[in-house]
């Protein structure tokens, strides 16, 4: 018999715990990349390589992802791909060659997209069952997940240069956090199994039907703005509009604060506004803003544009990660496959783009895929406002 469900509070915390694992975990192997590199004595494309196996084991997920969602449900595949995850990181601490250290990455890969669709799948849950925005926070913890393993790979790195104690510690972290938000874990369900009596879903049908293909090419492009952003904005600082050392980064500092924050209260947004209004409102502020700051010129019109990205793609993901849940978890897993399709393909488009002409032409990509999910989201379903939550906007 499955025990009381938890307060919107706790499993809301239990939820967020999943979202700062997956980016603590992730941030901690990639801060030993150097590291690893030096071990493993690897050249750039093989280190090139080995990141693409990861990106590829998670994109290639993805009917893994369908299957195991319908046998185990979120909450089970959630634990379970965590503690994959878990292992993964002890075997990447102690992998003795290259061959193993690229099967270790794509197995990462592989848990990784598995437990994207599942926390996901518990954050769209949440806000159904306690009809209240969640979402944006969510995501925001993953980010603060990211900066945390960024912390501790400094701190310990200062004590040693050793690995395995550095995997060990984060592991063991990790293992906390999983504990502590297995307890407050969702009980998800399929809606078609939830209502034998109703019209049975196909899902095949709704998973090729043109809404679900209309949230993936909103995620996608999405993504690509959000990877790009990352991958490119130093370099732009630095080569085209000609910033110091120390003042091209902030590039990447300014999308990434101005993407936190914005997350942190989106679900205020969403609340008052709607997702769709949201996710158009925001896409168009990211698109025009660095349009502007490309056509200006200049540091500080340049570090305006990329603080619009950060504001207005903050949203987009979390919102479009709820509508895809409302379908079925097939069409979640579709959509989440072909957002990390976005983060693996963007920033190697922007680079082609480049290569072909120049980066500030590179970059207005950026503004046209923001300008897509604009176009785009006019013809997505968001669910509705309830009276409930227009009541929780007002107070």
């Amino acid at each position: 018999m499955p025990g009381p469900a938890p307060s919107f509070a706790r499993a809301k915390w239990s939820i967020a715990a999943l979202f700062c694992f997956l980016g603590f975990q992730y941030g901690t192997w990639i801060a030993r990349l150097p590291a690893l590199k030096t071990r493993l004595d690897l050249g750039a494309g093989e280190v090139g390589l080995l990141l693409m196996a990861c990106g590829a084991g998670a994109a290639a997920s993805f009917p893994l992802v369908a299957v195991l969602m319908r046998r185990l449900g979120s909450r089970r595949l959630a634990l379970a791909s965590a503690g994959l995850l878990v292992a993964v990181l002890a075997a990447l601490s102690v992998v003795p060659d290259y061959p193993l250290a690229l099967l270790a990455v794509c197995a990462d890969g592989v848990a990784v997209g598995c437990l994207n669709v599942a926390m996901n799948a518990q954050g769209a849950a949440l806000e159904k069952a306690y009809d209240r925005t969640a979402m944006s926070q969510l995501h925001a913890t993953f980010s603060a997940g990211l900066l945390a393993a960024a912390l501790l790979a400094s701190g310990v790195t200062a004590l040693t240069g050793s690995v395995p104690a550095h995997f060990a510690v984060a592991g063991a972290l990790l293992l906390l956090l999983l504990g502590g938000a297995r307890p407050g874990l969702l009980t998800h369900r399929e809606p078609a199994a939830a209502a034998p009596d109703g019209p049975k879903r196909r899902p095949g049908r709704a998973l090729f039907s043109g809404t679900t293909l209309l949230m993936g090419c909103a995620m996608v492009f999405g993504t690509i703005t959000e990877g790009a952003m990352n991958d490119w904005s130093t370099l732009y600082m630095k080569d085209v509009v000609e910033a110091s050392a120390s003042v091209a980064p902030l590039g990447i500092a300014v999308v990434s604060v101005m993407m936190l924050l914005a997350r942190v209260r989106a679900d205020r947004w969403r609340t008052r506004w709607g997702d769709g209004r949201v996710v158009r409102t925001g896409s168009a502020v990211a698109a025009t803003g660095l349009a502007l700051a490309l056509l200006a010129g200049g540091v500080v019109p340049t570090l305006l544009g990329f603080a619009c990205v950060g504001l207005g793609a903050a949203a987009v993901t979390p919102c479009v990660y709820v509508a895809a849940a409302e379908r079925g978890s097939d069409a979640l897993a579709l959509v989440a496959a072909m957002g990390t399709t976005g983060l693996l393909g963007g920033p190697a488009l922007i680079g082609f783009v480049a290569s072909a002409a120049n980066l500030t032409l590179g970059m207005a990509t950026v503004a046209l895929s923001a300008l897509i999910v604009t176009v785009t989201a006019c013809w997505i379903p968001w669910r509705a406002r309830t009276a409930r939550t227009a009541a929780l906007a007002e107070t």
